[in-house]
């Protein structure tokens, strides 16, 4: 089946028999246009949740660069600075064990300034992550691009639904102190 710019429709319509994305997905009775329905409410539920999960990922991931922050000091410190590194907000001491060996060392917490270092453990998942949503988030613009009525207020609806349920826990990332 061929079709020409003629043949594509330029405004909302409501026909119950509008394909998604093939032409073997096209509804041929109300009860399968209603599953599609469902169908493109929960893709969006999902979508929602997709972004949920990436804004936890990126606070577990800041969280454990923070761990990792500590500056060693040598033991020499003198009774001035260990009480003046006491009182200051952003510093603490601490006793750090590695192999036997004990060191005191200073953690230091204050913002991230300019661009965390490269990690596989963080970057490579984070890219998937973000490869499904774009995808996730193509197929909502595909059936949204049909102009159906229903497959329209069905993403809208999905949307509500999910951040009606996920919304809070998508709330801005609190700066670390």
């Amino acid at each position: 089946m061929t079709m020409d710019a003629s043949d594509m429709k330029m405004t909302f319509f409501t026909s119950p028999h509008t394909p998604l994305y093939s032409q073997h997905w096209t509804p041929n009775s109300t009860g399968s246009y209603a599953g599609t329905c469902i169908f493109l409410i929960a893709l969006a539920g999902i979508f929602r949740a997709l972004l949920v999960y990436k804004h936890i990922l990126e606070k577990r991931w800041i969280d454990k660069a923070w761990d990792r922050r500590f500056v060693v000091v040598a033991d020499k410190a003198s009774v001035a600075e260990k009480a003046r590194a006491s009182t200051e907000p952003n510093v603490k001491t601490a006793l750090l064990t590695a192999n036997g060996v004990e060191e005191e060392v200073k953690v230091v917490h204050r913002p991230v300034h300019g661009v965390v270092p490269w990690r596989w453990s963080v970057d490579g998942p984070r890219a998937c992550v973000v490869t499904v949503i774009v995808g996730v988030g193509y197929l909502l613009m595909l059936a949204v691009m049909t102009l159906n009525v229903g497959y329209f207020l069905s993403i809208l609806g999905g949307t509500f639904l999910g951040e009606l349920l996920l919304g809070r826990y998508n709330l801005a990332v609190e700066e670390h102190h």
